[in-house]
This record gives C-alpha cells, structure tokens and sequence, in this order.
C-alpha cells in the first residue's frame, strides 16, 4: 500500500470530520456543485470518497479506491465499488454525468481517467471536475493545514489550461469554467 492510500485507510474519519469542521467551506462547493452538476439521469462519481458530494446531489453510484471511506459513503447510501478511476467496471455510454470533486490531484496520471469517463458518458453526457489549482491560494493553504496536509502532501496540483488538456485530448467539447475563485475551480465538458 503507497503512503497516500494508507492515509485515507488510516485517517478515512479524518478526512470526513474535516467537512463537519468547515460547514462555510462544505456549504459553498457544494452550492457551486450544485449549478453545474446536472439535476437528473444516472450519476457517478469517480473518487467518491465518503460520499460528502454524491449523497447531497443525489449521486447514487461512485468509484474509490479507499475501502475505508467506501464504508462511509455507504452508509450514505451511494452504491459502491471499490476500484480506480482508469478502469472502471460499468459499460459504455452508461452515464448521464460523472463527477470528479478533488481527484485529479490524486491520480498519478489523470488523461486515462478523462478518457474512461468520456467512455462512460451517454452522448451529450457531462463531466463535472472540481479541482484545486497549481499555485493558487486554496493549495498553499491546504498544504499547512493538519487533516488537509496530511493527504495533499502526496498531491499533484495542475492549472486551468492543463485541465482543459485533459478535456480536449480525451475528446470532450464544450469545455468551459463553471466556477473559478481563489484556486477552487470548476470546469465542465460535454460527451458528443
């Protein structure tokens, strides 16, 4: 097991109170969320974690590699798998949205990703990414906090228009900035 994912096995509580701790913080990305993640159809979310984002926006199916905060989406009522955004075990054109929510700094290469959710999106599909930024004031922030730091040490930050690669070379159109403040960024692209 590498650092990162004894982290979240060990810490998986943690790593949920944090949200409990931050309610103006949890409150606000989730509202962000909540305009850019469509309102109906069958939703994933890749790297759902604890379920934080996926139960409030009535995302019922999600993906982790943590079986720690997997228990605890479950108990949030989002049907599970454990397993990796790269290969997921769902067929094509299955989904009517995917969301990532801080994942792509996780990955240690996130282009497979873009294209496995470009392979599971229907057309007209959409893929809600919320990231934190290289170099922005969100990410210096984070790294010094104690529960944040202790995952986001492990992390690769990228900017806007590196996200927009990923989009653009995994096929997606469409792809613009839903939201973007102090480092927190949302963008969204479209399966045609």
């Amino acid at each position: 097991m590498n650092p990162l994912q004894q982290a979240f096995t060990d810490h998986a509580d943690d790593y949920d109170r944090w949200f409990d701790d931050h309610p103006k913080i949890y409150s606000a990305q989730l509202s962000i969320l909540r305009d850019a993640v469509p309102a109906e159809g069958l939703m994933l979310e890749i790297g759902v974690g604890s379920g934080r984002f996926a139960a409030p926006l009535c995302i019922t199916l999600g993906i982790d590699p943590s079986h720690s905060l997997a228990k605890i989406a479950k108990r949030r009522g989002i049907e599970t798998v454990i397993g990796v955004g790269e290969h997921t075990p769902f067929r094509d054109n299955t989904c009517d949205a995917i969301l990532m929510m801080t994942v792509i700094c996780f990955l240690d290469d996130p282009l497979p990703v873009f294209w496995e959710a470009h392979r599971l999106l229907k057309p007209d599909g959409t893929l809600v990414l919320g990231f934190i930024e290289k170099d922005g004031e969100i990410a210096r922030r984070y790294q010094g906090e104690k529960v944040k730091g202790r995952f986001l040490r492990y992390v690769t930050y990228y900017s806007v228009d590196e996200i927009a690669a990923f989009f653009q070379d995994a096929g997606f159109l469409e792809v613009a900035i839903a939201h973007r403040r102090k480092g927190f960024t949302i963008m969204t692209g479209k399966k045609r």
